[in-house]
């Protein structure tokens, strides 16, 4: 038997050797030193290899998923912003057959945004909606279509930045006086690298949405 065994057998034996016992726990004979423990302590203190290595890849697994997400986030408001451009489209074409006006929209690539005016007087009409505001949409100002540049505008002849719908729903490139027959209309949105068009046919006026 060693002489760790014998020490620790005999201390655990007879109680009026505990406190011997305690003050031999610090000798190396009984296996117990207070530089071991600290060393322990030391070592356990830090992370390891592949506690770091784990680490590293947790993130990078995150920035992969990251990535996708934001460009589903850019897809879904381009396509939001195309559909509202097309909506309001029909809506200045709609007040202009019911109204037996002509009604423009007018786009503004430097803002990203666009606005309704009476062509009789170029005022901004009301927003249906929006009760007190102005018919103008702005997408840097909206979360939803920040995301969404109005890439280029080109109403031709001309390529204007503005479409007129007549009484009769006709679009027409420009406005006032200096108006033409809408020859082809096309609207450019980009976000994280996709794009949309948002595209008015001559004579009828009917719009739709090519990606």
């Amino acid at each position: 038997m060693g002489i760790k065994s014998l020490c620790v057998m005999r201390d655990a034996l007879c109680p009026m050797h505990r406190k011997r016992y305690e003050m031999r726990r610090a000798q190396p004979g009984c296996g117990y030193s207070n530089e071991g423990r600290y060393h322990l302590r030391a070592t356990s203190s830090g992370f390891t290899a592949v506690e770091i290595l784990i680490v590293v890849v947790i993130i990078a697994i995150a920035a992969m998923m990251a990535i996708p997400m934001m460009t589903s986030a850019a897809s879904f408001q381009i396509r939001s912003a195309a559909n509202m451009i097309a909506a309001d489209l029909e809506y200045a074409k709609s007040m202009a057959i019911s109204r037996s006006q002509s009604f423009s929209v007018v786009f503004d690539e430097s803002t990203e945004s666009y606005r309704i005016k009476k062509n009789q007087d170029g005022t901004i009409i009301p927003h249906p909606v929006k009760k007190g505001f102005d018919y103008v949409v702005d997408f840097p100002g909206n979360s939803r279509l920040n995301k969404v540049d109005i890439f280029s505008v080109g109403f031709e002849p001309g390529s204007s930045d503005t479409v007129t719908f007549d009484y009769m729903g006709s679009p027409y490139s420009g406005s006032g006086t200096s108006k033409n027959p809408l020859n082809s209309g096309v609207i450019t949105l980009q976000a994280a690298g996709t794009s949309t068009t948002i595209n008015i046919e001559p004579v009828t006026g009917f719009i739709f949405i090519e990606d």
